[in-house]
């Protein structure tokens, strides 16, 4: 074999002489594309002659077939400054899905900033994904974060930057529990029916301006807040009774001026909503008192077309989702029920009543935009297992009375 392996010389203690114990090797790896100079590949630290001669062949066979990766000495940080502008390049993501990659990008520098990109080691990765388990992100945040991290090192791959993908095969740990835990807390909160009546009995007592159309959308539509906000009154059919979902809203600073509309969450999220009559109605009535509003305020009301408008300091402007979660607070107060509902539960709602009503998964998926949703899926079998329960024990009570 061609190259040139030699052992460790020896050094001289106090007393003695310390002979070298390990080999290594250097070999030719061709030139450089861009220089045309001589390469070479030296390493050492093998324990005999024959396995340094076993490496230098193995890598030997990588150059002849053109599947030699000479690694680059970049640092993690800077790779993911690469990787970060590469990445909105290529898919185009909502700013939210960028500020998401950007804080997963901020999580694994705690990790690896400083480090070269080549002397991650999957074992390294898998405690980076092992610390942030013990320190209680949640499952779904860790997920981005992972996410995140094969994207980087994936690109690495192909770039020819790294021979070794740190990511590949690393996994989450599992959280131990029983069957009555997991049921306990993986459900979400939402209304029960009972409870749900209630509170849009409280809304129309004590609700504030737009609140009874607010919580009535929301409770019959199973929409996101954010989707909810920037409906504009195009976006209403009065006739088909039909509300259209096209976009969503983005505003991380809460400024009521400076917000953003993007796509729905997914493509399955662009959808159209077949709602009750009873909302409708509650649209019109809207509708009659913001034009209104608008003649008062003339043209200083910022006139787009948007069903939840803010009338006071910014008029004409989307309301903000925070003001909704606002509003929802202040009527939980006034009212028995689980303070910790939010707005984005009336999905979890939403889907228990369709459950309960009988309308299968899928036809529930479809409603609310999602392509498979896990909590869902885990509300919907919670209630139909209940229903099942049910049936079972009316049906016991049917064969005693007989009997």
């Amino acid at each position: 074999m061609k190259g040139h392996f030699t052992k460790r010389g020896c050094t001289y203690g106090p007393n003695r002489c310390i002979c070298g114990k390990t080999w290594s090797f250097v070999i030719d790896i061709g030139k450089d594309p861009k220089t045309g100079e001589r390469q070479q590949k030296t390493k050492g630290g093998f324990k005999t002659k024959q396995e340094a001669e076993a490496a230098a062949s193995a890598i030997i066979t990588e150059v002849n077939q053109g599947a030699y990766v000479k690694e680059s000495d970049i640092l993690f940080k800077d790779f993911a400054n690469v990787w970060l502008p590469a990445y909105i390049e290529r898919n185009a993501p909502k700013p939210g899905t960028v500020r998401i990659r950007e804080y997963n990008i901020k999580k694994l520098l705690h990790y690896f900033a400083h480090g070269k990109l080549k002397n991650i080691t999957k074992e390294m990765y898998q405690a980076a994904l092992d610390d942030l388990k013990d320190q209680n992100f949640s499952k779904s945040t860790i997920e981005s974060i992972h996410t995140t991290g094969k994207m980087i090192f994936k690109m690495a791959i192909s770039n020819r930057v790294i021979r070794l993908n740190a990511a590949e095969n690393a996994y989450i740990k599992r959280d131990q529990q029983t069957i009555i835990e997991f049921d306990e807390e993986e459900l979400p909160n939402y209304f029960e029916k009972e409870e749900l009546a209630l509170f849009l009995d409280i809304v129309k007592e004590k609700g504030l301006y737009m609140d009874i159309l607010i919580f009535l959308t929301l409770a019959y539509t199973g929409m996101r807040v954010g989707e909810l906000v920037v409906l504009k009154w195009k976006d209403i059919n009065f006739e088909k009774q039909i509300i259209s979902i096209t976009k969503t809203y983005y505003n991380p600073k809460n400024n009521t001026k400076k917000y953003e509309l993007g796509p729905p969450k997914t493509k399955k999220s662009r959808r159209k909503v077949v709602v009750d009559e009873l909302v409708i109605n509650a649209f019109r009535k809207h509708k009659e008192e913001q034009e209104k509003l608008i003649k008062r305020f003339g043209n200083s009301y910022y006139n787009e077309g948007y069903v939840f408008a803010n009338f006071n300091r910014h008029p004409g402007y989307p309301i903000l989702i925070k003001l909704v979660e606002t509003r929802m607070a202040r009527l939980l107060k006034k009212v028995d029920l689980n303070l910790e509902v939010t707005p984005h539960s009336f999905r979890h709602t939403h889907t228990s009543l369709l459950a309960e009503a009988g309308v299968g998964l899928e036809e529930i998926m479809d409603r609310l935009g999602h392509q498979d949703d896990e909590v869902t899926r885990k509300v919907y079998l919670h209630v139909t297992s209940e229903m099942k329960k049910e049936a079972s024990n009316k049906f016991s009570e049917l064969m005693r009375s007989i009997a």
